[in-house]
């Protein structure tokens, strides 16, 4: 089965940032790959920054640019190898697919690995998960704080959306039927 990795919306904006790169930065892209090979930076974020500082190029194209400069070092189609990069720990690995399972098991969900997290979507991000430093997962949810006791709010540190609140989940079995029904409110806001 051929999984959608963005959606609708997502892909149109990147569209966007494809088209638009040279009318907005008045360079091409080709251009724009060549000053980037000048880079002294060699990590993503401090070339982001180089970007910036030298160039005034944001985060949206200064990324469109490096990806087509040095190449994705993994590719978000490629859901296996992402989810195998970030969900190495298989107790971590099963409590995470026990939350894939309740998110796509709704309709018109997409789901989005990326570098540190796994997002899902309907037409905005309504959850993401990520293995938690202190043990078991964190599930993030488009939800107001006070929807759950349980719910906690969103670390400054999280890389997923702001609008996510957090909740820890020990393991798989933590994925009970009231994480599912949160799971289903989120879902339904988005």
């Amino acid at each position: 089965m051929t999984e959608a990795h963005l959606t609708p919306r997502q892909e149109k904006w990147f569209a966007s940032v494809q088209t638009s790169l040279a009318a907005k930065t008045g360079k091409s892209l080709e251009q724009w790959v060549e000053i980037a090979k000048t880079c002294p930076e060699t990590a993503h974020r401090s070339r982001l920054a180089w970007f910036k500082a030298e160039h005034g190029l944001l985060q949206n194209y200064a990324s469109y640019v490096l990806g087509e400069a040095f190449g994705r070092s993994m590719a978000w189609s490629d859901t296996d190898a992402v989810l195998d990069s970030v969900w190495t720990d298989p107790a971590k690995r099963e409590a995470f697919e026990a939350v894939r399972a309740a998110a796509t098991a709704l309709p018109d969900v997409v789901m989005g690995p990326r570098k540190s997290f796994t997002a899902f979507s309907r037409n905005v991000q309504f959850a993401a998960v990520r293995p938690d430093k202190k043990g078991g997962i964190m599930l993030g949810l488009n939800l107001p704080l006070d929807a759950d006791p349980r719910l906690l709010p969103r670390a400054k540190s999280e890389s997923w959306a702001e609008k996510l609140v957090s909740l820890p989940i020990a393991d798989a079995a933590g994925v009970d039927d009231g994480v599912k029904a949160l799971l289903k409110q989120a879902w339904e806001r988005c």
